[in-house]
């Protein structure tokens, strides 16, 4: 089980490394480090595992987060209409979006950053993302809101991108034109 512990803070050059592909099909020990992923996500959603194991809340993952520059991504999280959103991913890629922009008026946080960063991130309202799940089957996506805004921040993951490289230097709060907000 992943714990706090095994994940990796900002400043680790993991983090800013692009992630190599997972050779398909998964080995046994790719298979399990994703499997892992998604427990842990799903693990500190649940207020007494995450107060037992002292796990942080998180809604999605990424392998170089504990140290593996390999491109799996789990996320766990529920979208508007409170539906349960749930993918183990191997060599997820977005391979359309939208033009539309959003962000989340609370700003965006990380398990790999242990401070506040004030600041819009503005990402795709929309994207169809391609990936390989857990079983093997290769699988096409479209998620909109909150569940694509995750997905961009655990791909990035992948390309050594941290979330706070999109937050506007001299004016942290800024709106782009026609972004829609998303409460959190």
């Amino acid at each position: 089980m992943i714990m706090m512990t095994d994940i990796v803070r900002e400043g680790d050059p993991v983090l800013r490394k692009k992630a190599s592909d997972v050779v398909l099909p998964a080995s046994i020990e790719d298979k399990e480090t994703l499997a892992s992923l998604m427990e842990y996500v799903q693990n500190s959603q649940d207020p007494e595992l995450m107060e037992k194991y002292g796990l942080r809340p998180g809604i999605g993952l990424a392998a170089p987060q504990i140290g593996i520059s390999k491109r799996m991504i789990a996320i766990h999280l529920k979208d508007e209409k409170g539906s349960q959103v749930s993918y183990a991913l191997f060599n997820p890629k977005i391979i359309s979006h939208s033009v539309e922009k959003t962000f989340l008026t609370s700003g965006e946080g990380c398990l790999s950053v242990d401070r506040d960063v004030p600041g819009y991130v503005h990402r795709y309202a929309r994207v169809t993302v391609k990936a390989t799940t857990l079983e093997g089957e290769e699988i096409k996506i479209r998620l909109k809101g909150l569940p694509a805004v995750c997905i961009q921040h655990e791909i990035d993951h992948l390309n050594g991108i941290m979330f706070y490289d999109y937050i506007n230097e001299k004016d942290p709060f800024h709106i782009e034109e026609n972004a829609q907000s998303i409460e959190r």
